[in-house]
């Protein structure tokens, strides 16, 4: 039975060279696979939702531009993944460069994709609970300036941090690693703007957003029951109520599952292993391929849209106004 090995990163460096713990190759090759499947289902995925929002103009929301936000930075996600492959064993075969041109590039697009969830909150929050200033209170045009400030405030958010962390590399001269080191100020800053914020966002306006959604499918209900004697409105409204709650305890519960472990490992003292630290992150990352599932999939205009796609109906003249919803 193979066991995991200390090895040179780069042998041919010796000293100079970081160690890691070698895998069975079976087991490196079935974590290089799973890897690579996550990536392209991600990167997909996403790409479906750009080019369904984007072609047809039935789908030219204030919604769907949120849902479009949230595509494009999940997107850029689905490609970061593959450089877990790099770090699953620990050894960085980039360039230091590289490995800061990787954390700038993750940094924004990971926070704009959760500041755009939180905007999508706030979107089915107003929609629901007051659907009648809904129309008058998410414009179009509101909602691009929302989009652009998310995604400018993670770009000067990201550079405001980046003269605050540490390439482990250089500190401790040692090549083939890529760990970034955040100071403990910012650590915790980050924590609390792109968790601790976003989970109380969630949790409350997802709540709010339910307990209506409940109360006006039993209003109408009790409408129906009073109206006709005919079961089939009341079996209706059922499902909608348990459409509703399965769907927004979905959201919550895959957003605490794929954020919570890679937060608390941050603010954890102690030190974790390479191995720990690179599934958190692969973790949070696989957050960006469950959104276009939960957010997209959903929709039946999605579906639709997909195998118009799929079927290069979209090539032909006029595609652009086909009826989608």
């Amino acid at each position: 039975m193979q066991t995991e090995e200390s090895e040179f990163c780069f042998p041919e460096l010796l000293n100079s060279s970081c160690r890691t713990s070698r895998r069975p190759r079976s087991v490196s090759i079935i974590i290089s696979i799973t890897l690579s499947c996550i990536s392209v289902l991600t990167v997909t995925l996403n790409l479906l939702v750009i080019i369904s929002i984007s072609h047809f103009k039935q789908l030219h929301t204030p919604t769907n531009l949120l849902l479009l936000s949230l595509a494009f930075s999940d997107f850029f996600v689905g490609f970061l993944i593959v450089f877990l492959i790099f770090l699953i064993d620990g050894c960085w075969y980039l360039s230091d460069l590289m490995c800061v041109v990787y954390f700038i590039v993750a940094y924004v697009v990971t926070c704009t994709s959760i500041e755009t969830m939180m905007l999508i909150s706030l979107d089915r929050y107003v929609a629901i609970c007051y659907p009648l200033h809904y129309p008058a209170k998410v414009t179009l045009k509101r909602v691009q300036i929302c989009v652009s400030v998310s995604w400018s405030f993670s770009f000067l958010y990201v550079f405001g941090v980046i003269n605050n962390v540490e390439i482990s590399s250089r500190e401790n001269d040692c090549s083939a690693e890529c760990v970034v080191v955040l100071d403990s100020f910012v650590g915790y800053v980050d924590t609390l703007l792109f968790f601790i914020i976003p989970i109380t966002t969630l949790v409350v306006l997802y709540l709010r957003v339910f307990v209506v959604a409940v109360s006006q499918a039993r209003a109408m209900r009790s409408h129906l029951a009073a109206v006709t004697l005919h079961s089939s409105g009341r079996v209706n409204v059922k499902k909608s109520e348990l459409k509703a709650a399965r769907t927004l305890g979905v959201v919550v519960a895959v957003f605490l599952t794929c954020l919570l472990p890679y937060y608390c490992s941050s603010l954890n003292e102690t030190q974790i292993s390479t191995a720990s630290a690179a599934f958190f992150l692969y973790l949070f990352y696989s957050n960006s391929c469950f959104n276009p599932l939960i957010y997209a999939l959903f929709y039946p205009w999605f579906r639709k849209s997909v195998k118009l796609i799929l079927t290069l109906q979209i090539l032909k003249a006029d595609s652009c106004q086909h009826n989608i919803l």
